[in-house]
């Protein structure tokens, strides 16, 4: 993690929002290179997790997608779809004018977020700004308005020779700042799939006040097995706060070597399992309660308060 994120910042004043018991729904969605079909699936499934009386929804990061297992330069090419299809090659032609106005997306959930009065964490899409592409997640609240913008702070990189390459970093620009968002439900914390690996991202988090921290990913067979259950629980045990993670749903006849893991969850501050998918379509509600034990009266004492410097020699 870039050192200069865990520079000091002045205390934020508390959170103003008085709800202490919401429902969360997590947005478990299959995806397509129809761009227009997945928009109208997502905002289908945002209005039955409103009907159904969520406060706070939260779509999955892009799914990324091996096409072609090795290009003629011997890297392998992806495709991520969220919203729409992209080759690692392809994908600026794809990426959405968030601040000009130009982003169907983000047009879909300002509406379905109005429309509804709920706070929508809408996931990840690719973001073209500034002559740079970025892995955007927006924060809607209930005037249909971005109350924040979370571009993805650690780009994944991996190369396996004879196996698999993905360089993140050949398509994608890092996001400069953490992101740290005021909601009608309380303070939240956002982070973007490989985020979540770094803990010092969610100590921040939590000395700032966050009772929940919301991670669209999209993690694969391998990983997702090794890591997934694990890095939400370490993250909402050693701050004491909620952890909310969002999927696509894995398709079992995808012809790709990018399986997705699914298995989108709700991890309360013990590590607690509050709701969580299986890895099909699905949209699953869970609540979160600050009048538990732990989160009486002021937020709760984390390890991050208690953390003594030691000398190293």
């Amino acid at each position: 993690m870039d050192s200069s994120l865990l520079s000091p910042a002045p205390p934020l004043p508390p959170s103003t929002a008085h709800v202490r018991k919401y429902k969360v729904a997590l947005c478990q969605l299959p995806v397509s290179p129809d761009r227009d079909a997945n928009i109208a699936r997502a905002r289908a499934r945002i209005d039955a997790a409103a009907a159904a009386g969520a406060r706070l929804v939260v779509l999955p990061a892009p799914e990324t997608e091996v096409i072609s297992r090795w290009s003629s330069d011997g890297v392998a090419v992806f495709q991520e779809i969220w919203s729409c299809p992209y080759s690692m090659e392809t994908l600026p032609s794809y990426a959405e004018d968030i601040d000009g106005g130009s982003s169907p997306t983000i047009s879909m959930l300002s509406a379905v977020a109005a429309a509804r009065k709920i706070t929508v964490v809408g996931g990840s899409i690719p973001e073209k700004a500034s002559g740079q592409v970025f892995n955007t997640c927006c924060v809607i609240g209930p005037d249909g308005k971005i109350m924040a913008k979370h571009r993805k702070l650690h780009l994944f990189e991996i190369d396996i020779p004879g196996d698999i390459t993905l360089r993140e970093s050949d398509t994608f620009s890092a996001g400069p700042e953490l992101t740290v968002v005021d909601t009608d439900v309380g303070r939240i914390g956002i982070g973007i799939c490989h985020d979540i690996r770094f803990p010092e991202l969610a100590m921040l988090y939590r000395s700032r006040g966050a009772h929940l921290i919301c991670y669209p990913s999209a993690f694969n067979m391998s990983t997702g097995e090794l890591l997934w259950d694990l890095m939400q629980k370490s993250r909402a045990v050693d701050n004491q706060l909620f952890v909310a993670t969002c999927s696509p749903a894995r398709d079992p006849n995808a012809k790709s070597d990018y399986m997705i893991w699914g298995h989108s969850s709700l991890i309360g501050p013990f590590g607690e399992v509050i709701s969580a998918a299986g890895h099909e379509e699905a949209t699953v509600i869970g609540e979160v309660d600050l009048h538990d034990p732990i989160h009486k009266g002021e937020p709760p004492v984390g390890c991050a308060e208690q953390t003594r410097s030691v000398p190293a020699g």
